[in-house]
């Protein structure tokens, strides 16, 4: 990612906040790998992907206007339609009205670069327990299931399988199935559905990125509290957030445009960022420091009873962001959601 003066700055904007919240969502799978166990890490992706199936599978279905194809069909169009739009690499193979394929392929949009070598296949399984095993539950179809045929992080060539629609009910332990014998037929982009986002302008890429990637983070850390309860969703997260903010600072300064070192500038970094989620963010300097205010916080809305742990984790993101721009400043939060509504309020000092 680099700087262009051409492009437009809402663009540059959300393209940031994908790169950033992308990373971080690999990243907090890696923390919990690596800081507690690969089991936890399965346990934590489960709940994500559960939770957001609930919320988004059914909307999504209708949105996508699928409700009226057989189950297995809908089920499989919507994997790849959906991660389509996120710009995620999924293929769609029909072979029946009972029985259609998708394949994900690499690179995994989930496991940017190398870090798809540190990620244990027990997260791929939980992956697909959390979300493709439940789709008949949801659409009250009993003989639905999904069958798992490959998995990148066994060194296949793509997370594979099918729906199928068996001849009688199945049970909840045979909603997941792995057949690693089986092999999908060749993608055949043709014969699969479109969403026409070859011609999306960059705009509305760019948007449609940052909503796919502020979805899960919003999951996800919604989902931690409910795993391992406040404290330790404070310390996976808060160090995860840290790490990225660190770690993404230099790109996503350059692609908006941040080149000086000045509390100013980082100032100007952060209201991008908070412009570009969808929130009214604006600063000023008062006296020897940079005060910032953000009217709302677009990426927890609607999250009610939402644990102030939540938040704690998250504005570790930008705590780490301002060590690299400048190791002597400090990020004090002088206003967070929930005392007076859902402001925020920093302040940036030396």
């Amino acid at each position: 990612m680099r700087y262009d003066p051409a492009m437009p700055q809402s663009v540059a904007g959300w393209e940031a906040v994908g790169a950033l919240y992308h990373a971080w969502i690999t990243g907090l799978i890696l923390t919990t790998v690596t800081r507690r166990s690969a089991a936890d890490a399965a346990e934590l992706v489960f709940h994500t992907f559960r939770r957001q199936q609930r919320e988004k599978f059914l909307p999504g279905l209708e949105k996508l206007g699928l409700r009226h194809l057989p189950h297995a069909v809908a089920c499989a169009q919507y994997h790849y339609l959906s991660n389509d739009v996120g710009g995620v690499r999924v293929e769609y193979m029909y072979e029946s009205a009972r029985k259609a394929w998708v394949r994900y392929v690499p690179p995994r949009w989930i496991y940017d670069g190398a870090t798809i070598c540190a990620v244990p296949s027990e997260i791929t399984r939980a992956m697909l327990r959390g979300w493709h095993a439940n789709n008949g539950e949801l659409l009250r179809n009993d003989r639905l299931g999904f069958v798992c045929t490959k998995m990148t992080t066994d060194g296949q060539p793509g997370l594979e399988g099918y729906y199928h629609e068996a001849d009688r009910p199945l049970t909840v332990d045979e909603r997941l199935r792995f057949a690693p014998d089986e092999d999908a037929p060749d993608f055949d982009p043709a014969h699969a559905p479109r969403l026409d986002t070859a011609t999306w302008p960059p705009e509305r890429l760019a948007k449609a990125a940052r909503n796919y990637a502020m979805t899960y983070v919003r999951t996800m850390l919604v989902a931690l509290v409910d795993t391992f309860g406040a404290e330790e969703a404070r310390r996976l997260g808060g160090i995860t957030s840290r790490l990225i903010g660190m770690q993404c600072y230099a790109t996503t300064a350059e692609l908006l445009g941040v080149k000086d070192r000045t509390l100013e500038a980082f100032a100007a970094y952060l209201t991008q960022l908070g412009t570009a989620q969808g929130d009214d963010t604006t600063w000023a300097r008062e006296h020897d420091a940079v005060v910032l205010r953000q009217t709302s916080w677009r990426l927890m809305a609607g999250a009610d009873g939402a644990s102030p742990a939540i938040f704690d984790a998250w504005n570790e993101l930008w705590v780490g962001a301002l060590s690299i721009h400048d190791r002597r400043a400090r990020l004090d939060v002088a206003e967070r959601p929930g005392e007076r509504g859902t402001a925020i309020v920093w302040r940036i000092a030396r």
